[in-house]
Protein backbone atom coordinates (compact mmCIF):
# COMPACT_ATOMS: atom_id res chain seq x y z
CA UNK A 1 0.00 0.00 0.00
CA UNK A 2 1.30 3.45 -0.88
CA UNK A 3 2.32 5.70 1.98
CA UNK A 4 -0.03 8.54 2.82
CA UNK A 5 0.99 12.17 2.41
CA UNK A 6 1.04 12.50 6.21
CA UNK A 7 3.45 9.58 6.58
CA UNK A 8 5.81 10.94 3.92
CA UNK A 9 5.73 14.43 5.43
CA UNK A 10 6.50 12.99 8.87
CA UNK A 11 9.49 11.15 7.40
CA UNK A 12 10.78 14.41 5.94
CA UNK A 13 10.57 15.98 9.40
CA UNK A 14 12.49 13.06 10.93
CA UNK A 15 15.27 13.40 8.34
CA UNK A 16 15.46 17.15 8.94
CA UNK A 17 15.65 16.74 12.72
CA UNK A 18 18.35 14.08 12.39
CA UNK A 19 20.35 16.35 10.08
CA UNK A 20 20.14 19.28 12.50
CA UNK A 21 21.11 17.13 15.49
CA UNK A 22 24.09 15.61 13.67
CA UNK A 23 25.34 19.00 12.52
CA UNK A 24 25.16 20.42 16.05
CA UNK A 25 26.98 17.44 17.54
CA UNK A 26 29.68 16.84 14.93
CA UNK A 27 30.03 20.16 13.19
CA UNK A 28 30.99 20.28 9.52
CA UNK A 29 33.39 18.18 7.48
CA UNK A 30 35.97 20.86 6.71
CA UNK A 31 39.56 20.38 7.79
CA UNK A 32 40.28 22.23 11.03
CA UNK A 33 41.82 25.61 10.34
CA UNK A 34 40.53 25.71 6.75
CA UNK A 35 40.29 29.30 5.52
CA UNK A 36 38.49 30.18 2.29
CA UNK A 37 40.65 32.22 -0.07
CA UNK A 38 38.06 33.52 -2.51
CA UNK A 39 38.40 36.62 -4.71
CA UNK A 40 36.37 39.60 -3.51
CA UNK A 41 35.31 40.63 -7.00
CA UNK A 42 34.41 38.13 -9.72
CA UNK A 43 33.12 38.33 -13.28
CA UNK A 44 30.91 35.49 -14.49
CA UNK A 45 30.20 34.79 -18.15
CA UNK A 46 26.69 33.36 -18.53
CA UNK A 47 26.68 33.33 -22.34
CA UNK A 48 24.12 30.87 -23.71
CA UNK A 49 23.62 29.04 -26.99
CA UNK A 50 21.17 30.42 -29.52
CA UNK A 51 18.20 28.06 -29.23
CA UNK A 52 16.01 29.44 -32.01
CA UNK A 53 16.54 26.32 -34.13
CA UNK A 54 15.38 24.06 -31.31
CA UNK A 55 12.32 26.21 -30.62
CA UNK A 56 11.42 26.23 -34.31
CA UNK A 57 11.73 22.45 -34.59
CA UNK A 58 9.65 21.87 -31.44
CA UNK A 59 6.90 24.17 -32.72
CA UNK A 60 6.80 22.25 -36.02
CA UNK A 61 6.21 18.90 -34.34
CA UNK A 62 2.69 17.58 -33.93
CA UNK A 63 1.24 16.52 -30.57
CA UNK A 64 2.04 12.83 -31.17
CA UNK A 65 5.75 13.51 -31.71
CA UNK A 66 5.86 15.79 -28.68
CA UNK A 67 4.11 13.10 -26.66
CA UNK A 68 6.73 10.51 -27.62
CA UNK A 69 9.47 12.94 -26.65
CA UNK A 70 7.95 13.79 -23.26
CA UNK A 71 7.33 10.14 -22.43
CA UNK A 72 10.99 9.39 -23.06
CA UNK A 73 12.70 12.50 -21.74
CA UNK A 74 10.32 14.25 -19.36
CA UNK A 75 9.90 18.02 -19.47
CA UNK A 76 13.37 19.00 -20.70
CA UNK A 77 11.87 20.56 -23.85
CA UNK A 78 10.51 23.45 -21.76
CA UNK A 79 14.10 24.49 -21.06
CA UNK A 80 14.60 25.77 -24.61
CA UNK A 81 12.07 28.60 -24.09
CA UNK A 82 13.15 29.70 -20.60
CA UNK A 83 14.88 33.07 -20.64
CA UNK A 84 18.03 33.20 -18.54
CA UNK A 85 18.50 36.30 -16.40
CA UNK A 86 22.27 36.67 -16.61
CA UNK A 87 22.45 39.29 -13.84
CA UNK A 88 20.55 36.99 -11.50
CA UNK A 89 22.91 34.05 -12.14
CA UNK A 90 25.94 36.31 -11.74
CA UNK A 91 24.58 37.56 -8.41
CA UNK A 92 23.92 34.01 -7.22
CA UNK A 93 27.48 32.90 -7.95
CA UNK A 94 28.78 35.57 -5.57
CA UNK A 95 26.91 33.88 -2.72
CA UNK A 96 27.97 30.33 -3.53
CA UNK A 97 30.29 28.75 -0.96
CA UNK A 98 32.49 26.10 -2.64
CA UNK A 99 33.48 24.52 0.69
CA UNK A 100 29.94 23.93 1.93
CA UNK A 101 28.42 23.56 -1.56
CA UNK A 102 25.54 25.90 -0.82
CA UNK A 103 24.29 29.46 -1.27
CA UNK A 104 24.53 31.58 1.88
CA UNK A 105 22.03 34.43 2.14
CA UNK A 106 22.54 36.16 5.49
CA UNK A 107 21.69 33.45 8.04
CA UNK A 108 19.97 31.17 5.53
CA UNK A 109 21.77 28.44 3.60
CA UNK A 110 20.19 26.94 0.49
CA UNK A 111 21.39 24.22 -1.82
CA UNK A 112 20.04 22.44 -4.88
CA UNK A 113 18.67 18.96 -4.22
CA UNK A 114 18.04 15.89 -6.33
CA UNK A 115 14.37 15.92 -5.28
CA UNK A 116 13.88 19.50 -6.44
CA UNK A 117 15.51 19.03 -9.83
CA UNK A 118 13.67 15.74 -10.34
CA UNK A 119 10.40 17.55 -9.62
CA UNK A 120 11.26 20.26 -12.15
CA UNK A 121 12.26 17.89 -14.95
CA UNK A 122 9.64 15.16 -14.31
CA UNK A 123 11.73 12.37 -15.82
CA UNK A 124 9.83 9.29 -14.67
CA UNK A 125 11.16 6.38 -16.75
CA UNK A 126 14.48 6.09 -14.87
CA UNK A 127 15.87 4.17 -11.92
CA UNK A 128 16.36 6.97 -9.42
CA UNK A 129 19.12 5.13 -7.57
CA UNK A 130 21.09 4.45 -10.76
CA UNK A 131 23.66 7.15 -11.52
CA UNK A 132 25.94 7.76 -14.47
CA UNK A 133 29.49 6.44 -14.24
CA UNK A 134 31.82 6.75 -17.22
CA UNK A 135 32.63 3.42 -18.81
CA UNK A 136 36.28 2.30 -18.33
CA UNK A 137 36.53 1.30 -21.99
CA UNK A 138 33.86 3.25 -23.84
CA UNK A 139 33.01 2.86 -27.49
CA UNK A 140 34.79 5.37 -29.71
CA UNK A 141 33.08 8.69 -30.32
CA UNK A 142 32.80 7.92 -34.02
CA UNK A 143 31.03 4.60 -33.41
CA UNK A 144 28.62 6.26 -30.98
CA UNK A 145 27.74 8.87 -33.59
CA UNK A 146 27.16 6.21 -36.22
CA UNK A 147 24.83 4.31 -33.89
CA UNK A 148 22.93 7.42 -32.85
CA UNK A 149 22.45 8.80 -36.35
CA UNK A 150 22.51 5.75 -38.66
CA UNK A 151 25.01 7.66 -40.78
CA UNK A 152 28.29 6.33 -42.21
CA UNK A 153 31.72 6.18 -40.58
CA UNK A 154 32.98 8.71 -43.11
CA UNK A 155 30.19 11.16 -42.18
CA UNK A 156 30.86 10.78 -38.46
CA UNK A 157 34.60 11.25 -38.84
CA UNK A 158 34.05 14.41 -40.87
CA UNK A 159 31.88 15.98 -38.15
CA UNK A 160 34.24 15.45 -35.19
CA UNK A 161 36.05 18.65 -34.19
CA UNK A 162 38.35 19.81 -31.41
CA UNK A 163 37.49 23.03 -29.58
CA UNK A 164 39.69 24.21 -26.70
CA UNK A 165 41.00 20.67 -26.14
CA UNK A 166 37.43 19.31 -26.11
CA UNK A 167 36.31 16.72 -28.68
CA UNK A 168 32.87 17.66 -29.99
CA UNK A 169 30.55 17.94 -32.98
CA UNK A 170 28.80 21.08 -34.28
CA UNK A 171 25.06 21.43 -33.71
CA UNK A 172 24.65 22.34 -37.38
CA UNK A 173 25.39 18.76 -38.50
CA UNK A 174 22.72 17.33 -36.20
CA UNK A 175 20.15 19.98 -37.08
CA UNK A 176 19.63 18.57 -40.57
CA UNK A 177 19.13 15.08 -39.16
CA UNK A 178 16.62 16.28 -36.57
CA UNK A 179 14.68 17.97 -39.35
CA UNK A 180 14.88 15.32 -42.04
CA UNK A 181 15.75 11.90 -40.61
CA UNK A 182 13.22 9.31 -41.92
CA UNK A 183 13.02 7.58 -38.52
CA UNK A 184 10.82 9.58 -36.13
CA UNK A 185 12.43 7.99 -33.06
CA UNK A 186 15.87 9.02 -34.32
CA UNK A 187 14.61 12.59 -34.71
CA UNK A 188 13.24 12.54 -31.17
CA UNK A 189 16.45 11.08 -29.72
CA UNK A 190 18.72 13.51 -31.56
CA UNK A 191 16.56 16.45 -30.46
CA UNK A 192 16.94 15.30 -26.85
CA UNK A 193 20.70 14.95 -27.36
CA UNK A 194 20.78 18.52 -28.66
CA UNK A 195 19.00 19.80 -25.53
CA UNK A 196 21.43 17.97 -23.29
CA UNK A 197 24.41 19.30 -25.24
CA UNK A 198 23.28 22.89 -25.89
CA UNK A 199 21.17 23.65 -22.80
CA UNK A 200 21.90 21.29 -19.91
CA UNK A 201 25.65 20.83 -20.46
CA UNK A 202 26.64 23.82 -22.66
CA UNK A 203 30.40 23.53 -22.24
CA UNK A 204 31.29 24.40 -25.85
CA UNK A 205 28.99 26.92 -27.51
CA UNK A 206 27.24 25.69 -30.67
CA UNK A 207 28.78 22.24 -30.18
CA UNK A 208 28.01 18.98 -28.35
CA UNK A 209 31.00 17.48 -26.55
CA UNK A 210 31.90 13.80 -26.48
CA UNK A 211 31.16 13.52 -22.74
CA UNK A 212 27.53 14.51 -23.37
CA UNK A 213 27.16 11.85 -26.05
CA UNK A 214 28.62 9.23 -23.67
CA UNK A 215 26.20 10.34 -20.95
CA UNK A 216 23.22 10.41 -23.32
CA UNK A 217 23.93 6.86 -24.46
CA UNK A 218 23.53 5.65 -20.87
CA UNK A 219 20.10 7.21 -20.42
CA UNK A 220 18.45 4.35 -22.30
CA UNK A 221 19.76 2.03 -19.57
CA UNK A 222 17.60 3.80 -17.01
CA UNK A 223 20.30 6.07 -15.58
CA UNK A 224 18.93 8.98 -13.56
CA UNK A 225 20.30 12.17 -15.19
CA UNK A 226 19.58 14.47 -12.24
CA UNK A 227 22.68 13.69 -10.08
CA UNK A 228 24.94 14.36 -13.07
CA UNK A 229 23.13 17.61 -13.86
CA UNK A 230 23.53 18.70 -10.25
CA UNK A 231 27.19 17.64 -10.12
CA UNK A 232 28.02 19.75 -13.18
CA UNK A 233 26.08 22.70 -11.74
CA UNK A 234 27.96 22.44 -8.42
CA UNK A 235 31.30 22.10 -10.23
CA UNK A 236 30.66 25.13 -12.42
CA UNK A 237 29.40 27.28 -9.52
CA UNK A 238 32.49 26.43 -7.48
CA UNK A 239 34.86 27.11 -10.37
CA UNK A 240 33.24 30.47 -11.11
CA UNK A 241 33.39 31.47 -7.44
CA UNK A 242 37.08 30.58 -7.06
CA UNK A 243 38.37 32.45 -10.10
CA UNK A 244 38.05 36.12 -10.99
CA UNK A 245 36.83 35.44 -14.54
CA UNK A 246 34.88 32.27 -15.23
CA UNK A 247 32.11 30.96 -17.44
CA UNK A 248 29.09 29.22 -15.95
CA UNK A 249 28.62 25.99 -17.93
CA UNK A 250 25.88 24.39 -15.87
CA UNK A 251 22.21 24.54 -16.82
CA UNK A 252 21.41 28.21 -16.24
CA UNK A 253 17.75 27.70 -17.15
CA UNK A 254 17.16 25.24 -14.32
CA UNK A 255 19.11 27.35 -11.83
CA UNK A 256 17.05 30.39 -12.85
CA UNK A 257 13.75 28.57 -12.28
CA UNK A 258 14.97 27.00 -9.03
CA UNK A 259 15.86 30.27 -7.31
CA UNK A 260 12.73 32.13 -8.42
CA UNK A 261 10.56 29.21 -7.30
CA UNK A 262 11.92 29.67 -3.79
CA UNK A 263 11.92 33.45 -3.52
CA UNK A 264 8.94 34.78 -5.43
CA UNK A 265 5.43 34.14 -4.17
CA UNK A 266 2.61 36.70 -4.00
CA UNK A 267 -0.71 34.89 -4.33
CA UNK A 268 -1.64 31.64 -2.65
CA UNK A 269 -1.02 28.57 -4.82
CA UNK A 270 -1.98 24.88 -4.47
CA UNK A 271 0.39 22.57 -2.63
CA UNK A 272 1.97 20.59 -5.50
CA UNK A 273 4.60 18.52 -3.70
CA UNK A 274 2.88 15.17 -4.31
CA UNK A 275 1.08 15.98 -7.56
CA UNK A 276 1.91 13.70 -10.49
CA UNK A 277 0.26 15.95 -13.08
CA UNK A 278 1.68 19.34 -12.12
CA UNK A 279 4.48 20.47 -14.46
CA UNK A 280 6.61 23.14 -12.70
CA UNK A 281 8.49 24.25 -15.84
CA UNK A 282 5.26 24.64 -17.79
CA UNK A 283 3.75 26.64 -14.92
CA UNK A 284 6.86 28.82 -14.79
CA UNK A 285 6.55 29.65 -18.49
CA UNK A 286 2.85 30.45 -18.20
CA UNK A 287 3.40 32.86 -15.34
CA UNK A 288 3.94 36.52 -16.17
CA UNK A 289 7.18 37.49 -14.48
CA UNK A 290 7.55 41.27 -14.00
CA UNK A 291 10.97 42.47 -15.07
CA UNK A 292 11.60 44.11 -11.70
CA UNK A 293 11.33 40.75 -9.91
CA UNK A 294 14.72 39.49 -11.01
CA UNK A 295 16.21 42.97 -10.71
CA UNK A 296 15.06 43.18 -7.08
CA UNK A 297 16.46 39.73 -6.35
CA UNK A 298 19.80 40.65 -7.88
CA UNK A 299 19.94 43.87 -5.85
CA UNK A 300 18.96 42.11 -2.63
CA UNK A 301 21.67 39.48 -3.22
CA UNK A 302 24.27 42.16 -3.92
CA UNK A 303 23.38 44.26 -0.85
CA UNK A 304 23.25 41.36 1.60
CA UNK A 305 26.08 40.52 3.94
CA UNK A 306 26.45 36.80 3.51
CA UNK A 307 29.39 35.55 5.50
CA UNK A 308 27.63 34.08 8.55
CA UNK A 309 27.22 30.32 8.11
CA UNK A 310 24.17 28.56 9.46
CA UNK A 311 24.22 25.10 7.95
CA UNK A 312 21.33 23.87 10.08
CA UNK A 313 18.88 26.09 8.20
CA UNK A 314 19.21 24.36 4.83
CA UNK A 315 16.08 23.83 2.76
CA UNK A 316 13.75 21.01 3.66
CA UNK A 317 14.20 18.06 1.23
CA UNK A 318 10.52 18.24 0.25
CA UNK A 319 9.80 20.61 -2.61
CA UNK A 320 6.86 23.01 -2.77
CA UNK A 321 7.49 25.34 -5.70
CA UNK A 322 6.05 28.80 -5.49
CA UNK A 323 5.15 28.68 -9.16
Amino acid sequence: MEESITQITEKNAVVRDWSLKTQREKGDSLVEGCVANLPEHITVNVCQNNLEDLVRIWNQWDSDTRGIFTERYGDIAYLITIRVDEKLIQAMVRFWDPAYQCFTFNQEDMTLTIEEYAALLRIDNVQFGKIYVKEPKPMTFKKKLVRLTNMTDAWAEKQIKKKNETICIPWSCLRELVLNHPDILKRVNLFALAIYGLVIFPKVLRHLEVAVVDFFERLKQGVNPVPTILAETFRSLSTCRRVENGRFSGCAQLLNVWILSHFWKVERTPFHMFSKTFAPLEAYLRKEWPKEVTEQLGISFSESSCRGYNIESTMDPSFNPAI
